[in-house]
């Protein structure tokens, strides 16, 4: 296969006479699957899209297509020119963008590049023996992915990064537990603790009993707070929720709206996270401050909300794909700084009594203005008595307002964790969210579920 950004050059030169901009997505990755301690349905992908964008008097055409041949290209600009042709003028079109200077970024990694079929498939091996006796479910995946952009109008860039994720769910009747591990870096991975840590957790959920529901305070673990963040960021923490007037931050900007220990960006440059140096639209990643110090200060933006927007708005490098343009700008990489609190021990002596939750599903957004949240609890519910971590939960339904969570936060830990945020389904893009745990005066429990395990 052709470099990635010559294919852009080709896409264009299939477009000639028509403003153009083609963006190039090349994938290699694995994944080893395992259940019931046994690995199945490996896969692998070698995979390359092209999307095309042309514009005729501020109409806009899209196509898509993975035939990289001649033949394919030329079918490819004649689709999005048609496209172009049958729809109308947008009022909010920026115009393409101009080449701009790209900030250096880390991301790739040489060893997790060079992973293949059975070094995945070993890794994998590895995360179901530490879980012992304790059946074990998930996988690992790693993957090679190269971007690249090219317009009329000058624009030429290109990334390449690497990822890779272990996911461990240790289950057997009436016990679950979970844990991930994600990094840019392979090196940056323990398959062994992420496993071990999924079984011991596994195995203190055996007898779980019910809880009245009611207001508890409670211990999120990373993984269940970086869940809550990213359904609340969809509609409050990006620029088109704010000019629909549909998220949280709609006429609150400028105030403090949590407890001082919270603040919130979004950092695709950030070397702990999963690096990006450019969007979707080849505009340069900027760090955003969302939250500082309790205050709402801002939200992502691309060149489109900037534009509708008007005034000092610009565009912050987070446009998403541009058959994902309705979204508005995403926060693809949000990062929560963490505080004083040097365990999870440390934070349930700061709840006292209340709950300890690892993880979320079944998540919805019941109300978007106000950022409630509905779900349930998951693989790791306990009880908290005295300030020690006791007897294990049901998994538990509830519906929680994202904003009171984080209005009285007893504590935060020192340590942040990167949690992944891909689900490994569609073209692969790399994203997770880098959050602590968190003590909360606010959790919401509306009703018991399921015990855990199988």
């Amino acid at each position: 296969m052709r470099p990635p950004l010559e294919l852009a050059a080709r896409a264009l030169q299939a477009a000639a006479g028509d403003e153009a901009e083609a963006f190039v997505q090349v994938e290699r990755s694995g994944l080893a699957r395992f259940a019931g301690s046994e690995q199945h349905q490996p896969t692998l992908v070698e995979n390359a899209v092209v999307t095309l964008r042309i514009v005729r008097d501020g109409r806009v055409g899209i196509a898509v297509t993975n035939r990289m041949g001649d033949d394919g290209l030329r079918d490819l600009a004649q689709r999005a020119g048609e496209a172009a042709e049958s729809t109308r003028a947008e009022e909010d079109f920026p115009g393409l963008a101009d080449l701009a200077p790209l900030p250096e970024v880390e991301g790739f990694d040489d060893e997790t590049a060079g992973l293949g079929a059975d070094e995945q498939a070993r890794l994998a091996a590895a995360a179901i023996a530490a879980t012992g006796k304790t059946t074990a479910y998930g996988f690992f995946t790693s993957g090679v992915t190269h971007l690249a952009i090219a317009s009329t109008t000058g624009l030429e860039a290109e990334q390449q990064t690497t990822d890779a994720t272990v996911l461990v769910l240790a289950s057997d009747e009436g016990m679950s537990g979970y844990a991930t591990q994600t990094a840019w870096a392979v090196g940056g991975l323990d398959v062994n603790a992420c496993g071990v840590e999924a079984a011991e957790k596994s195995g203190r959920t055996r007898g779980a009993v019910e809880l009245e529901p009611g207001a508890y305070r409670a211990v999120l673990e990373p993984y269940a707070l970086a869940d809550l963040i990213q359904y609340f960021s969809y509609d409050s923490l990006g620029a088109l929720g704010l000019l629909e007037e549909r998220g949280y931050f709609v006429g609150r900007l400028g105030q403090r709206l949590f407890d001082e220990k919270v603040s919130i960006a979004d950092d695709g440059l950030d070397p702990r996270g999963l690096p990006k140096a450019f969007d979707f639209e080849g505009v340069p990643k900027e760090r955003v401050p969302l939250v500082t110090d309790g205050v709402a200060r801002g939200v992502v933006w691309d060149r489109h909300t900037a534009k509708r927007a008007g005034g000092d708005a610009h565009g912050t490098g987070h446009a998403p794909p541009v058959t994902w343009r309705s979204y508005g700008p995403l926060p693809f990489a949000l990062s929560m700084d963490g505080g004083d609190a040097e365990s999870l021990d440390e934070l349930a002596e700061l709840v006292g009594d209340g709950i300890y939750v690892t993880r979320l599903h079944y998540l919805g957004v019941v109300h978007q203005r106000e950022g409630v949240i509905t779900g349930m609890t998951r693989d790791g519910t306990f009880r908290i008595r005295d300030g020690k971590i006791a007897e294990p939960l049901v998994n538990l339904r509830f519906t929680v307002s994202v904003p009171k969570l984080l209005e009285d936060v007893p504590g935060l830990s020192r340590d942040v964790k990167l949690v992944n945020a891909s689900d490994f389904y569609g073209e692969r893009y790399p994203q997770g969210t880098l959050v602590p745990a968190i003590a909360t005066a606010y959790f919401n429990v509306t009703g018991n579920g399921s015990t855990p395990g199988i």
